[in-house]
């Protein structure tokens, strides 16, 4: 490896989402366990360690790499995965399952909503879906049906780096997990691509079913990080781009 890039994280704080989620010491975990084995490009490991301070991974540098790539190559990347380990994720019981802290997740969305529901880019559409979340948001979070498969959880463009030569990596896996594959794509739809491209997306990933059960828990999770970007920049006019065309596919079923 031509260069390494050093990830440290402090003990999560007692009670938070990344201490009931598991997230640091799971990172780890991939990288020992998992990252040998599973099928896809991700950075090289020299170290990874747990500790009463906290966690260390020592990393190979993707930073030369483009960030992001061409949304149908990433399915692609993603379909590998999930069908190599589809029904086999159970020699690593440390994987969290779906709807883990998803009461957590429910809370914090009815506390975040009532100051969301104005956002300028939401259409009348996401707004109804938004409100019809309200005290529902824990159900709409462990929503996926399927088989669980191995997951990077937060499959996004900024999680996802390309090579001069088009191989795809995947990074930062604090969150994977064994759901359903319908959470990855769904996320990765309402995460980062264009409505445009969706279709592309969808042929480069391959047949899925029951697509439509997991959006409802990617359109609540992008509904908090929309809550995080200024109402008007890009950045929030692209997830209210998104979210609106993910409404559209849960309304379709």
């Amino acid at each position: 490896m031509s260069g390494t890039f050093i990830k440290r994280r402090p003990p999560a704080d007692p009670g938070s989402l990344p201490d009931l989620l598991g997230m640091f010491r799971n990172e780890v975990r991939f990288y020992r366990e998992l990252a040998p084995v599973v099928g896809v490009r991700v950075p090289g490991c020299l170290r990874a360690e747990e500790t009463a301070d906290g966690t260390l991974l020592e990393l190979e540098d993707l930073s030369d790499w483009r960030p992001g790539g061409d949304p149908a190559a990433i399915a692609a990347t993603l379909a590998v995965m999930h069908r190599r380990w589809r029904g086999r994720t159970g020699q690593w019981p440390w994987l969290r399952p779906l709807g883990t802290a998803a009461d957590e997740i429910g809370a914090l969305y009815d506390r975040v909503w009532p100051g969301l529901a104005w956002h300028p880019v939401l259409s009348d559409r996401v707004r109804e879906f938004g409100e019809r979340l309200v005290g529902r948001a824990a159900a709409a979070e462990a929503g996926a049906t399927g088989p669980p498969t191995v997951c990077h959880g937060d499959a996004s463009y900024r999680n996802a780096r390309t090579s001069p030569d088009g191989v795809v990596a995947l990074l930062d896996w604090e969150d994977v997990s064994a759901v359903p594959a319908t959470v990855d794509l769904s996320w990765l739809l309402v995460s980062s691509v264009p409505p445009a491209e969706w279709g592309a997306a969808l042929d480069g990933y391959g047949p899925i079913d029951a697509l439509a059960d997991a959006m409802p828990g990617s359109a609540l999770q992008g509904l908090l990080s929309l809550a995080d970007e200024a109402p008007d920049s890009a950045e929030a006019a692209g997830w209210g781009a998104r979210l609106d065309s993910a409404v559209r596919l849960i309304a379709r079923g």
